[in-house]
């Protein structure tokens, strides 16, 4: 409670300015009558009554054009500290008042609008936003209120109606969003069996980013389910060149492309992408189809070749496992059991994602960050290199970053 009384001071400083404003020169008996009302504020609120206290201040603050502005700052300092319900009152309270202009009604709005969005009242915000578009008031701070709920609702439509209003004269700053709206309405008409219309939309969001990671991974799926492998190929070899950190994301289907194009050899196309991006999941599939076709000591020498360079714990899961399939039910071999549950616990705990913006971690790919909401910052977590020091400490960690979106 002590924090609240905090954030009210400057707001009954600024009140008390205004009052002394008002009457630069106010008798005694004004003074004793606006300190009382002041003092009883204060005690609501270390007696933990903040809405008598909330009630009382309003009170003192009455609006004109001189303390609009004091409302709107404490409803937002409300909102910040997560007391929507009481950021509500102080701005429903200003929106009653019918001395208010244009434009303080404008800020109204949009401060009440905002309000209703912390408190999952998107409805209610939908309709703020949209008479402060229509007015063109703070337009463009309502059109992203609009494009963050239309986000949250998933309504892609409507999400590229608002962000083209956003880009004035064709401005590249949202052709990242742009493109992910394409991709949700392509992967939406895909689930309904609409190919066509899924091709359209991939179509459209490569056109607005060139440089689209989830479109090109989108396309080159497509392709594949389609009985098109050697498309999905060139498709995937292309996003190998451009984007190497989002490798494993196609692995699987980069792998079966390649099992379907006559003249392909796979062990030989996964050696070579080692070679350049010796991702975790990337050199588990290639000791795989090493020990299937060269026997499990040639896998054994990858395994350690890599973890030689790496903090692999997929690697050394894989390691271990393929030791103790050649060890009989001895003492080694229960230790080694032990060992390799241990790992893959770790390993089941370890985030496959990250995101380059805020750091927000993952197991599994969000296209749009959970945290920062940001589109297409996701990427895929890179091995920690090592360092083999000479001396008695042995491998050590490098001290880079655990990502590279850019490889």
């Amino acid at each position: 409670m002590i924090e609240i009384l905090f954030l009210l001071l400057p707001i009954a400083a600024a009140s008390g300015w205004w009052l002394a404003r008002r009457d630069p020169a106010p008798s005694g008996a004004a003074r004793r009558t606006a300190s009382p009302s002041f003092l009883r504020g204060l005690n609501y609120l270390l007696d933990e009554q903040p809405d008598k206290a909330l009630d009382l201040f309003i009170a003192l603050a009455e609006v004109d054009d001189e303390t609009v502005e004091t409302h709107l700052a404490l409803g937002s300092l409300f909102r910040r500290r997560g007391e929507v319900d009481r950021a509500i009152r102080i701005h429903q309270n200003l929106m009653a008042r019918p001395s208010l202009d244009a434009e303080q009604r404008g800020y109204a709005l949009l401060e009440l609008g905002q309000d209703y969005m912390s408190a999952g009242l998107l409805d209610r915000a939908e309709l703020l936003f949209q008479e402060l578009a229509g007015l063109g008031l703070h337009r463009q701070r309502a059109l992203a209120g609009l494009r963050e709920i239309y986000q949250q609702e998933r309504d892609w439509e409507r999400c590229l109606e608002v962000a083209k209003q956003l880009r004035p004269g064709g401005e590249a700053v949202l052709d990242a969003e742009i493109a992910h709206y394409h991709c949700e309405l392509a992967e939406e008409a895909r689930r309904q069996g609409d190919c066509a219309r899924a091709r359209t939309q991939l179509a459209r969001a490569r056109e607005i980013d060139p440089a689209c990671v989830r479109a090109c991974i989108l396309e080159g799926r497509a392709a594949l389910e389609d009985g098109e492998p050697e498309q999905a190929l060139a498709l995937f070899r292309g996003l190998v060149v451009r984007h190497g950190a989002y490798l494993p994301e196609i692995l699987p289907a980069l792998i079966e492309a390649l099992e379907r194009v006559p003249g392909e050899d796979p062990l030989l196309v996964l050696e070579a992408l080692v070679a350049r991006h010796p991702s975790p999941a990337l050199v588990v599939a290639l000791a795989e189809r090493i020990a299937a076709t060269r026997g499990r000591g040639e896998a054994l020498d990858l395994l350690c070749a890599h973890l030689a360079h790496f903090a692999d714990l997929l690697g050394l899961e894989r390691l271990l496992a393929l030791e103790l399939s050649a060890l009989p039910d001895t003492a080694t071999a229960l230790r080694l059991e032990r060992a390799l549950a241990v790992i893959r616990h770790l390993a089941a705990r370890q985030p496959a994602y990250q995101c380059d913006h805020c750091g927000f971690q993952a197991r599994a790919l969000h296209w749009q960050c959970p945290s920062c909401k940001r589109w297409g910052s996701v990427v895929p977590v890179q091995p920690e290199p090592l360092v083999i020091d000479a001396g008695l400490e042995g491998p050590r960690l490098a001290q880079t970053p655990t990502h590279n979106p850019n490889p």
